[in-house]
């Protein structure tokens, strides 16, 4: 097996582990114990989803500071994965909040660090960032993709209170793919600690936020990541009350949007190429405001409802995907990984945290007697995401057109 194929396959089961629990979890937290739930409030659920917030942060000071020029990368990898996999694998039988959360935070502390060692492994043995990453990173979407089957068989023909509780199954899932991942990491190129002049790495990259390009992005990042995540929270609920898809169906209709990133990840280096970072970028959070406006005014409509998930492909793979690649080209090579852990900050942290203090209250205040006015709550991410839009549109000058440029933005086509 070639490297790149290696790598591919990493991502694939790396996304496999986040992608088998997250989307049908909040409805096995929230669910009360006589419906075959844990009966968690939205409180409680709250803080379980901030296990990723805790563990980015930390990600600044430990993945990208410390582990990853002490430790070698594939083996920090199987190390965080065997722990984190006994961690997942152990939220099969944990029924009480504070084993729960507990369980949570030590899979999330050392999950998280994985996602940004795994992009810095893969970007140390391919040969072209901007045409390679892409290719690599959709084996994540691949991951995530085959995450959501084994759930479909897992519930079909469940309702009620074996439904529900047949959702634990998440957790084996992950577990064992995380300890797959554990024994695979051991056969990837060994990648070696890096040594780098700058001993406060996370310290220096800090320093660039004030960088008006960077600070702009990181703003709309952090508004990015919170549409991103809050979509995962508000879609699982709203596809079975009130769009009325089975249970059985809604990870296989929202899997629909990783397809659709496969195909935004194979072009993703021309578009870059053509358009740039700012208009890929740009394309990338409109994917979001007109999905969630669809939501918002075409709730019965079900065939525009499935055919709408294919946006959220185009809106990581422009978005996210750009943001790592832009990091790898314009940082310094001292700092790239820290920088990484910044922006992860964001999109797996602050984000996320933002997004679970966001939208799990407000769809709680937005529901009576049962009844949730999705409306009302899918405004609110149509607003945001038109907001970060005119932000990149306006401020956003980054001193490279695109990938394997040195025009400056005053000098480049926008």
């Amino acid at each position: 097996m070639n490297i790149r194929n290696k790598l591919f396959l990493m991502m694939v089961l790396e996304f496999f582990i986040w992608g088998a629990w997250l989307p049908l979890i909040w409805g096995y937290m929230g669910t009360p114990i006589t419906e075959g739930g844990l009966g968690f409030s939205s409180t409680q659920t709250a803080w379980v989803g901030s296990g990723f917030a805790i563990a980015s942060i930390l990600g600044i000071f430990f993945s990208n500071q410390f582990a990853d020029r002490t430790f070698a990368a594939e083996k920090f990898m199987a190390f965080s994965h065997l722990v984190g996999g006994l961690a997942i694998l152990g939220l099969y039988w944990a029924h009480s909040f504070p084993l729960f959360l507990a369980l949570m935070l030590v899979h999330s502390i050392l999950y998280v660090p994985t996602i940004s060692v795994a992009n810095s492994l893969a970007f140390a043995n391919i040969k072209d960032a901007s045409k390679e990453f892409g290719i690599v990173r959709m084996g994540g979407t691949v991951g995530w993709i085959l995450a959501s089957w084994p759930l479909y068989f897992i519930l079909d023909g469940r309702t009620g209170f074996d439904a529900i509780q047949a959702r634990k199954a998440i957790f084996l899932v992950s577990g064992i793919a995380s300890l797959v991942l554990a024994i695979y990491s051991l056969t990837l190129p060994h990648t070696p600690p890096k040594t780098g002049s700058e001993k406060n790495a996370w310290i220096a990259t800090g320093r660039r936020l004030a960088i008006p390009f960077i600070l702009v992005l990181f703003i709309a990042t952090f508004i990015d990541a919170t549409i991103h995540n809050g979509y995962f929270l508000v879609t699982p609920g709203f596809l079975e009350k009130s769009a009325g898809f089975e249970g059985k169906w809604i990870m296989p209709i929202m899997s629909l949007g990783q397809i659709a990133e496969i195909a935004a990840m194979m072009i993703l280096g021309g578009v870059l190429a053509k358009l740039g970072w700012r208009k890929t970028m740009l394309i990338g959070i409109a994917g979001h405001a007109l999905r969630f406006g669809i939501y918002a005014f075409f709730p019965q409509n079900k065939e525009l409802i499935i055919a709408v998930q294919l946006l959220h492909g185009i809106c990581y793979a422009f978005f996210f995907a750009t943001v790592y690649i832009f990091i790898d080209a314009v940082f310094p090579k001292d700092v790239r990984a820290s920088a990484q852990g910044w922006f992860n900050l964001l999109i797996l942290g602050l984000g996320d945290l933002a997004a679970k203090w966001l939208f799990l209250p407000l769809a709680d205040r937005l529901t009576v007697n049962g009844v949730t006015d999705y409306k009302t709550l899918f405004l609110i991410p149509t607003g945001m995401a038109l907001a970060a839009i005119v932000l990149l549109a306006l401020f956003f000058r980054p001193p490279t057109f695109g990938p394997e440029t040195n025009a400056a933005p005053a000098a480049a086509p926008h």
